[in-house]
């Protein structure tokens, strides 16, 4: 009777303390929300505010209608410097005025990730893309220069021929009607970015179906990401792997990873062997790829990197190169395929530099490819590839409104409707003499680009506001790219 009563008392004595631990937790969020509250309460922004909730219960719950919302909230409030957002018990900023979003850019005080970005850190770790701080500059100052002439020529010629097969699954599509090209274009993204980033052929194109393009293409590790973002009662660990999508997150992470590990050792194996860069037993060098480098590099006090900082080195470029590239060729394909004047003068131009042959693009029509480079830039500001970035304010600002350190911002601009010729439809035009890329991605875009434009003619099947965009951590049309293809005769 003791031993129970015992064991009931030690019980009940844990259960209060558990109690007075969550009510105590429960307490100091409800307070500090309260402070912010009042704090924040002249930034103007959502009346749906609830305590912990913030405006959580205000957004939809599907990915396209959440982005909807967030595109009517910057019209809403675009006479406004800024306005506020909250995201569970977090306050976000919401930048979308381009002189104040560069504000935040020509900074460099204001170098720390949004609060948000941590839920990144399971799959991409502090690499380039989430890292702040000194780690930031100093991985930024090591890896620059591993982005040499020579390795961007070796990687043209990837791009050329993965191009190439490109061509060949779109020559049996061209004349059968429309059809869907987002995945066809993607595959190719992705096999550019398997062999360029880590010298591993994937034969995504022909090979669909493998765990590792699955869970890239089709499983969309970001779309889960981002999911979480926007429902704060799942920002707890235990809860999301209890209620959430922690298992398939965590599915995911085991075939995206354990997939660029064995690619590392591979290659670490490879360079052991292989010190002089001798020929191979086929004869011919092995291709350098971006891990290579990685593998190799030191920085200024002879350090290599540590096996954890090349694995997120590689998983952030692989993300980088693949998703984000390939949603910019989307893009562009749609707006060449809606605007027959503009794809002619594109046409036009790579008919003066290849004429009728049939050869690749070397690196001399990289710089001849000027108004195809314009028309990537423009589908850039039109479609970003990446909607929206989240910074932590590091100093107090107040030119552009009431904005104090450690605050949370989200910028996204580029369809800057005042510094156009037609403010009025500024949002919509497309204007390839505007302005937006980094050298990898636009090497890749011209080439693909490129390509597809020389051998055929594109016809969009869809209006813009067909096109739905989806704006998780990279913009997508909701039900992919419809185009209709013909063959060019040349």
């Amino acid at each position: 009777m003791a031993l129970v009563l015992g064991s009931y008392t030690v019980a009940s004595f844990i259960v209060t303390l558990l109690v007075a631990f969550v009510t105590y937790v429960m307490y100091q969020l409800l307070s500090r929300f309260m402070h912010k509250w009042k704090e924040m309460k002249p930034i103007p922004g959502l009346d749906q505010t609830y305590p912990i909730l913030g405006n959580a219960l205000y957004f939809k719950s599907s990915a396209g209608e959440f982005f909807c919302q967030l595109v009517q909230l910057t019209e809403q409030f675009k006479k406004e410097p800024l306005m506020k957002l909250w995201i569970g018990p977090v306050p976000f900023l919401v930048l979308f005025h381009a002189e104040n979003v560069e504000m935040v850019l020509n900074n460099p005080k204001h170098m720390d990730k949004s609060y948000v970005y941590r839920f990144l850190h399971p799959w991409l770790g502090t690499g380039l893309l989430t890292s702040t701080g000194d780690k930031w500059r100093n991985r930024r100052k090591m890896l620059t220069p591993t982005f040499h002439f020579s390795i961007l020529t070796e990687f043209l010629e990837v791009m050329n021929e993965q191009a190439e097969v490109l061509m060949g699954k779109l020559e049996k599509a061209a004349g059968q009607g429309p059809f869907n090209c987002f995945n066809h274009i993607t595959l190719c993204a992705l096999d550019i970015i398997c062999e360029t980033a880590m010298g591993k052929k994937i034969y995504a194109q022909s090979n669909q179906d493998s765990e590792y393009v699955r869970s890239v293409v089709y499983c969309e590790m970001s779309d889960i990401i981002i999911r979480r973002v926007r429902m704060p009662w799942y920002w707890p660990n235990f809860v999301y792997r209890l209620l959430g999508d922690g298992k398939e997150h965590d599915r995911s992470l085991k075939v995206l990873h354990s997939f660029t590990e064995s690619v590392i050792r591979e290659r670490e194996e490879y360079i052991s062997n292989n010190e002089s860069d001798s020929e191979s037993d086929e004869g011919s060098r092995k291709r350098r790829a971006f891990l290579d480098m990685l593998l190799k590099t030191t920085d200024e006090h002879g350090n290599k990197l540590t096996p954890k900082d090349i694995q997120e080195e590689v998983d952030t470029f692989m993300f980088e190169g693949h998703d984000t590239t390939a949603a910019a060729m989307n893009w562009a394909i749609h707006l060449l395929g809606s605007h027959p004047e503009v794809q002619r003068k594109v046409q036009q131009e790579l008919q003066e530099v290849f004429g009728s042959s049939d050869r690749p693009v070397n690196m001399d029509d990289m710089k001849k490819l000027r108004y195809l480079e314009c028309v990537i830039k423009e589908s850039l500001r039109l479609f970003p590839s990446v909607p929206m970035f989240g910074r932590s304010i590091c100093e107090d600002c107040t030119e552009n409104g009431p904005t104090q350190a450690g605050e949370k911002l989200v910028a996204a601009g580029h369809r800057e409707a005042r510094r156009s010729p037609n403010p009025a439809t500024a949002a919509a035009v497309f204007w390839p003499l505007h302005v937006c890329g980094q050298r990898f991605a636009l090497m890749e875009e011209k080439v693909v680009l490129s390509y597809i434009l020389r051998y055929f003619n594109i016809e969009a099947m869809q209006k813009r506001e067909d096109l739905k965009p989806i704006g998780d951590l990279i913009l997508r049309p909701e039900k992919g790219i419809w185009i209709r293809l013909t063959k060019r005769t040349r």
